[in-house]
């Protein structure tokens, strides 16, 4: 089995939150922004570089959310794939500190934006939106439980 190794930021403003739209192998969705680590980088460094990547802007990792994990069988891969792959996730809660937004080119994501929360449960998305957004609901930034 392979593993990958990700991070991803879960980033709400005003009752807004930051998703970047995944669109690779003829598959996509909304995803929370983030992916996987290079090398030997630190998670909250890869997180950060790959909000900036997916979405133009520069963020702030505040704290560890939790951490998640995917099997994705070979069947579901990239063509050529030799084993199932076990992917770790984990999610930080980030905020934006500059930058702005724009859309990723010659990535994954191909496309970057703000959207109401009570937009996301018809959005077109992956698991892990769901995820984030009930691990940063269980323990929000400002003690009040988010809806």
């Amino acid at each position: 089995m392979d593993l990958r190794i990700a991070a991803y930021g879960v980033i709400i403003r005003d009752g807004l939150v930051l998703l970047s739209h995944w669109n690779e192998l003829g598959r996509s969705g909304w995803t929370l922004p983030g992916g996987g680590l290079e090398g030997d980088e630190h998670p909250i460094d890869g997180a950060i570089r790959e909000i900036r990547e997916e979405t133009g802007y520069d963020a702030e990792v505040e704290r560890l959310l939790g951490v998640d994990r995917i099997i994705i069988p070979r069947s579901r891969r990239h063509p050529g794939a030799k084993a199932d792959q076990y992917g770790l996730r984990i999610v930080y809660r980030a905020r934006v500190i500059g930058g702005e937004l724009a859309n990723e080119v010659g990535g994954s994501s191909d496309e970057a934006r703000w959207f109401r929360l009570g937009e996301v449960p018809r959005l077109h998305r992956v698991g892990l939106v769901d995820i984030g957004l009930g691990l940063d609901r269980d323990e929000p930034a400002d003690g009040r439980p988010r809806g």
